[in-house]
């Protein structure tokens, strides 16, 4: 019998940490090479990991709501087919150890809430076990008292934290740029009527999002140089736009700690009452933390429509190393002039920020001039 070590894997472009949900397995029990072993929250969402190996699972070495980084040593299997143990070394042994800290849920969501660590308070409980007085107590000592006195200190989350590096990403090194066109939802509104009569109760409406979503592919088959990806560092001889096989859509869900961007692979393939089907049940997963992992990669464009309720205009931020990003305004009723008359049309304001990379200004304004034509015809896939 040897020893392997099990690791946190690498999940999407910026991930570092990732807090353990919970386990699947038990220790003792046999685990299989491809079994769900683990649920891991990622600043993405809530994903179920994989065992890379075979065998016993013998050892545990993270628990529930702990944090770790990706390549972080998490559990150990006995396994028969091992050439060789692994041995541990010096400074995991250590990390290790640092995981193993004992304290109970309380003292860890309130530890968490005022960003101490649980290493630096001595534990009263049970072999040492840090109990919710111990980091009360370690609360009022002067040292925490500064902190206690003002608001209490709010930890990101896996998310936020991921988020803030994508943007930061983003705003640092994509060259962003941004072109607007308003868009009249007149002949799409009238439609979305006709449905609603038309269609059987029990089937889905398609909502704006199902367009847009629709629109988008149409518009990337036209436009292909804003289907694609920027791969590399723009001064070496190695960089490259990676154009994509098909419409790969983002839409940009908000949940409790932070933004979501399920992403819909294969748009030009489907019509709207796919469309609509899939992205009711992809937005209900997405805000129960339920998404798999390829559902949340291989985008090269998104969609911010932060809806009725929204701003006017905003400007989205790129996800790297995606295209682009359209964000729209919401809907409100405006006088506009048509072939000499005025009238008052349902209108919004789409703003498309693009990777100047990939593409320049000539090629996104044509791109949003085809995307508003799209939405504002009559050509659409239902089926």
């Amino acid at each position: 019998m040897a020893r392997v070590a099990l690791q946190i894997p690498k999940i999407g472009l910026v991930m570092e940490n990732a807090r353990l949900v919970r386990w699947l397995k038990e220790v003792g029990d046999v685990v299989h090479q491809g079994e769900p072993l683990l649920e891991l929250e990622t600043e993405k969402s809530v994903v179920a990991i994989e065992s890379t190996e075979s065998g016993r699972l013998v050892e545990l070495l993270l628990r529930a709501d702990q944090e770790a980084r990706v390549g972080d040593r998490i559990a150990w299997l006995e396994n028969e087919t091992a050439s060789a143990p692994v041995r541990t070394a010096p400074d995991a042994t250590r990390e290790g150890d640092a995981l193993r800290i004992k304290s109970s849920p309380a003292a860890r969501r309130l530890a968490a809430r005022h960003a101490v660590a649980l290493s630096a308070i001595t534990g009263t409980g049970p072999r040492g076990r840090v109990q919710l007085v111990d980091v009360e107590r370690a609360l009022d000592t002067p040292a925490a008292a500064g902190t206690a006195a003002s608001a209490p200190v709010q930890p990101l989350s896996s998310m936020r934290r991921a988020m803030a590096r994508s943007m930061t990403l983003s705003n640092t090194t994509v060259p962003q740029f941004a072109v607007e066109r308003a868009v009249d939802w007149t002949a799409l509104r009238t439609l979305r009527a006709q449905l609603a009569a038309e269609l059987p109760a029990e089937t889905p409406r398609p909502s704006v999002n199902d367009f847009l979503l629709q629109g988008i592919a149409g518009a990337l088959l036209r436009f292909p140089a804003l289907n694609a990806t920027f791969a590399g560092d723009a001064n070496s001889p190695e960089a490259r736009v990676m154009p994509a096989l098909g419409a790969h859509i983002g839409l940009i869900v908000a949940v409790d700690q932070g933004l979501l961007v399920p992403v819909f692979h294969g748009v030009e393939r489907l019509g709207l009452q796919e469309l609509a089907r899939r992205r009711i049940d992809t937005v209900q997963r997405a805000l129960q933390g339920k998404l798999k992992r390829e559902e949340l990669e291989g985008a090269t464009f998104s969609i911010s429509n932060l809806g009725k309720d929204g701003p006017d205009r905003f400007n989205a931020l790129i996800n790297p190393p995606q295209s682009a990003v359209l964000a729209v305004g919401r809907e409100r009723d405006c006088v506009v002039a048509r072939n000499g008359t005025i009238h008052v049309r349902p209108m919004s304001q789409l703003t498309l920020t693009v990777d100047h990379r990939v593409a320049d200004g000539r090629l996104a304004s044509d791109f949003l001039a085809c995307l508003v034509d799209i939405l504002e015809g009559d050509a659409w896939q239902l089926h």
